[in-house]
């Protein structure tokens, strides 16, 4: 077994050992474009959702020089009776490009290196192969000389890109060398697997790697099942480790895939079952960049976009221009954009929105939005914990004066009279609430529902917050609503002072209105 070439079965081995969810399907889907124009394939997903897990499986597969049928007879796989032709037949080179940093002047050299190492291993293997001074004809001479072709396997694909930038445009040529559509690919390889964190890096607005079938997080495909756990996979967890479900819902869902529904972070879900504690453990597992630096720049409109995010509005993104890096940016989309495939933001590919899917997440957004150096983010994070406070102390005037300030500020005039837009703007002026309440909308009391309840944390000291909305009626009627439809006594076993608040306006002359009282 090899470094590069055939590195064996002991990766997966090991994995399995351990808990493991059953991904071997995603086995197939590669099975099938073996021998096909699509044999190309980069899926990208954020850290820490089982991106080496994947890579590690497929080395177990497809490298002929071990016997991988008794690891994967348990699984899903083997049932593939069509792709069973396939297991361990082939020449695997695998390469860890995030293991090259130390080896390569940090990433600097990454052509000559890979073409010296794989090329020693190929001559270590076959002793009368041909060896060229170029990668590529050296596994064409490799794959006649063995009668078959290669399996290759790029895990942390844009490893080089997002830390060193300078080279980029070298490692990319490497690339596009190694996979150059037409005959040399054909009669080098029988599949490539390729995954990273960025879609593959664009040259304009196309691809600079052609032929590669990409799968994102913006556009998953039939790869969506296996960008992290799914719900079912989950609930079966949650009840092999008698683990609360609905806390790890709330805790780690919220990446919703087309087809699939519910995805997890997989690393997150594993650490909470296993440790039995709900907590965030992305600040362990952190992307390259800190998520302080990208939503504190200063594209125009970022500052609103991330309050409403945070306030749990789903915003609009297009993700069409991104440029796949970590330094273009041309608008806030592009920003946006990052955070999707970072993980920070989970998108709806059928109505082109993001949302932050999670309390994990969430509490990252708060302690980074605290630490942004642009002027306007940190003016908005100022009001809103200050509008917190007016509420809790019951300053119903100052309340009104910054629900006002936000609704005239963030509303367009069109649809400034509606109380859909008032409630949106409740959830941008008290964005930062995540420090001390879990936000619920609708509450039912059986007699109706409160439009948004703010639910203090254990141990915040804080009130529970029930908030009524109306317009062209008075800030009383709608206290008095609350009372009426029985609210507060949904929560009288929550064990924390409640208070009621009623927000109205008028929309004639716009002013708005306050009630505070207890419960």
């Amino acid at each position: 077994m090899g470094t590069y070439l055939n590195p064996g079965n002991n990766g997966f081995r090991d994995i399995i050992n351990g808990p493991y969810v059953d991904k071997t399907g995603l086995i197939r889907l590669i099975n099938r474009t073996i021998g096909t124009k699509q044999k190309l394939t980069c899926v990208s997903r954020p850290r820490r959702f089982g991106k080496s897990y994947a890579a590690q499986m497929l080395c177990a597969y497809y490298d002929k020089k071990c016997d991988s049928a008794a690891l994967f007879a348990p699984y899903e796989i083997a049932d593939d009776e069509a792709g069973r032709r396939h297991m361990n037949q082939y020449d695997v080179i695998y390469v860890d490009m995030a293991y090259l940093k130390p080896f390569t002047d940090g990433y600097k050299n990454i052509p000559e290196y890979l073409s010296q190492k794989i090329s020693e291993e190929l001559k270590a293997e076959y002793p009368s192969l041909r060896l060229s001074n170029e990668l590529p004809t050296t596994l064409i001479n490799a794959a006649e000389l063995s009668g078959n072709q290669f399996v290759m396997i790029i895990d942390e694909w844009d490893a080089p890109i997002r830390e060193e930038s300078s080279k980029e445009k070298e490692y990319l040529e490497f690339l596009r060398t190694l996979f150059k559509s037409g005959q040399n690919v054909s009669r080098i390889f029988a599949a490539v697997y390729m995954t990273g964190i960025l879609p593959i890096k664009k040259d304009g607005s196309q691809s600079a790697i052609s032929d590669f079938q990409e799968y994102t997080m913006v556009e998953p495909s039939e790869y969506a099942e296996y960008v992290g756990f799914t719900g079912n996979e989950v609930r079966e967890l949650c009840e092999e480790y008698h683990a609360d479900y609905e806390k790890m819902k709330l805790w780690y869902d919220g990446y919703h895939l087309e087809g699939v529904g519910s995805v997890y972070n997989p690393n997150s879900v594993m650490k909470a079952v296993q440790r039995k504690k709900f907590r965030s453990y992305w600040t362990q597992t952190s992307a390259v960049e800190s998520l302080m630096g990208y939503i504190g720049r200063d594209e125009e409109g970022l500052g609103k976009t991330i309050a409403e995010l945070l306030g749990g509005t789903a915003v609009q993104v297009d993700p069409n221009g991104f440029a796949n890096d970590l330094v273009t940016f041309k608008d806030k989309d592009d920003v946006l954009t990052l955070l999707i495939h970072l993980g920070y933001l989970a998108y709806d590919e059928e109505d082109g929105t993001a949302v932050i899917p999670n309390e994990e997440i969430r509490l990252e957004f708060s302690k980074a939005i605290r630490t942004v150096k642009n002027s306007e983010t940190l003016r908005r994070v100022q009001e809103s914990d200050q509008l917190i406070w007016d509420t809790v102390h019951q300053n119903a005037d100052a309340v009104a004066i910054q629900i006002e300030k936000i609704h005239r500020e963030e509303t367009a005039p069109l649809h400034y009279n509606r109380e859909d837009s008032l409630r949106s703007v409740i959830k941008l002026a008290y964005f930062s609430y995540k420090d001390y309440y879990i936000k619920m909308e609708e509450l039912s009391s059986g007699d109706g529902y409160a439009d948004i309840l703010y639910l203090p944390k254990p141990k915040s000291g804080y009130p529970a917050l029930i908030i009524e909305l109306k317009w062209n009626r008075s800030a009383g009627g709608a206290i008095a609503q609350i009372r009426e439809k029985h609210y507060p006594e949904v929560l009288k076993d929550y064990g924390s002072e409640i208070l009621l608040v009623g927000i109205s306006y008028d929309p004639k002359t716009r002013k708005h209105s306050c009630l505070i009282e207890r419960a």
